[in-house]
């Protein structure tokens, strides 16, 4: 789906992600902006710069990585500010999963970047900005409220998952509609779910 086809709502949860770089939701209808890739895309061109002992080459490389990555989440922001009157996003820390074999990939996504530039034209724009604590959001069941959903770093591969209530959920969509009534509830004043 193109960021275009993001329909104009009041509020909207958004779950960043590696797989698809942002689930983005509003209760009714979600979207998943797939992930930009864009060092996976040049990695072996800059390896071969860099082998070759190329290095402005492989700094020519680097900004065009960069500017490209900036280039999208501008676009995506500017888009999310002008189409929303609140915009929440879970804070998930890319400083942990730099860690993990999950580096490059973190990384590449920019999520810290995009944040930044929602955060600021959000400010610019007069639009209520949250970062909420996304702690559990795909675990726990937006329909029940249970806790079934996949666990920890050793589940990240189950997709879709089904709740003892009857519903069936895709991870990224039921962490972004948990992560829209997380911030709904801090909106109004009310105590943070956890």
């Amino acid at each position: 789906i193109k960021i275009e086809d993001i329909k104009k709502e009041k509020s909207i949860g958004i779950d960043l992600g590696l797989k698809d770089f942002a689930t983005i939701s509003n209760g009714e209808t979600h979207t998943k902006v797939e992930a930009a890739k864009n060092y996976r895309k040049l990695e072996e061109k800059l390896a071969m710069a860099q082998r070759a002992r190329k290095p402005d080459l492989a700094k020519a490389i680097h900004a065009k990585i960069k500017n490209t990555r900036k280039d999208e989440h501008h676009k995506l922001s500017t888009q999310l500010v002008r189409q929303n009157q609140a915009i929440f996003v879970g804070d998930v820390s890319s400083t942990q999963l730099v860690k993990t074999k999950m580096a490059k990939s973190v990384l590449d996504a920019g999520w810290s970047m995009f944040r930044d530039m929602l955060k600021y034209k959000c400010n610019h724009a007069g639009i209520h900005y949250l970062d909420i604590d996304e702690r559990y959001t795909t675990q726990l069941c937006n329909v029940c409220g249970a806790h079934t959903g996949p666990k920890g770093r050793a589940e990240l591969g189950i997709r879709e998952w089904g709740c003892s209530c009857g519903a069936i959920h895709d991870r990224d969509t039921n962490s972004a509609l948990n992560i829209l009534v997380r911030g709904h509830a801090q909106l109004a004043g009310g105590i943070p779910v956890l």
